[in-house]
């Protein structure tokens, strides 16, 4: 997890291929930017926020997930 928390435009490239995959072949849209807007949509939904906090050992990274209830803290 830590993997897809520093490397977060892998997750965002995949949902927008899989999302426009499905927009394609299931809903027959044919239509680019509307396949692209609505996978460029839930690409931001499920992608990571990152945050900068202060603790006592110093500046770290925190990523939130949509899907994950604990965040992860990278230093």
């Amino acid at each position: 997890m830590k993997f897809l928390a520093k490397n977060s435009f892998i997750v965002v490239f995949l949902v927008v291929l899989l999302v426009s995959a499905i927009l394609d072949k299931v809903f027959n849209i044919e239509s680019l930017g509307i396949r692209i807007a609505v996978s460029a949509f839930f690409a931001v939904l499920v992608s990571p926020r990152k945050k900068k906090i202060q603790t006592q050992t110093g500046e770290k990274t925190q990523i939130t997930w949509f899907f994950l209830k604990k965040p992860i803290i990278l230093d």
